[in-house]
């Protein structure tokens, strides 16, 4: 499949998207949830952030989606009800798109951002895996030089709203 059509066959989704569920940003007052932590560690201490620091363990959290099991009965907020939405659009629109929730997720999340933006967020998603992997078996040699790669690109990475 070509990717002018996948992107033409996105923006038919996205525009149902914004015709059949609420836009989220309205209805909650908070920020959308980042699922990336970052477990730094500095002089023995250490610290969880959602910003990098050089040297982090990047651990991948999924939010709660409430207690309701434990009243009876089912209460749910706004910024949860719009996640159940939007994965429960991504699973009816995977025959046009052919991405699973979570690539639809990460494709409306970069909506906004232009095509340059986009490409340097793909590009980027690839640097930071190969660069986990090589700190993963790197040598004490190059473990400082692969953390400050691996660093910055943490950092763009956040910047662009990837």
């Amino acid at each position: 499949m070509s990717t002018t059509m996948i992107s033409t066959r996105f923006a038919l989704c996205w525009a149902l998207l914004g015709i059949f569920l609420p836009d989220a940003a309205a209805q909650s007052q908070l920020p959308a949830p980042n699922r990336t932590i970052y477990k730094c560690q500095v002089k023995g201490t250490v610290s969880y952030s959602d910003e990098p620091c050089v040297g982090a363990q990047r651990l991948d959290v999924v939010p709660t989606r409430g207690a309701d099991r434990l009243s009876g009965s089912r209460r749910i907020g706004n910024d949860v009800a719009n996640e159940i939405r939007s994965e429960q659009f991504a699973h009816a629109v995977k025959p046009l798109t052919g991405m699973s929730p979570s690539q639809f997720a990460t494709a409306t999340r970069r909506h906004h951002l232009d095509a340059a933006s986009q490409s340097e967020c793909r590009q980027l998603e690839a640097a930071i895996l190969t660069s986990e992997q090589a700190e993963r078996s790197a040598g004490a040699g190059m473990m400082e030089s692969i953390r400050q790669d691996l660093f910055s690109f943490r950092k763009r990475y956040k910047k662009l709203g990837c």
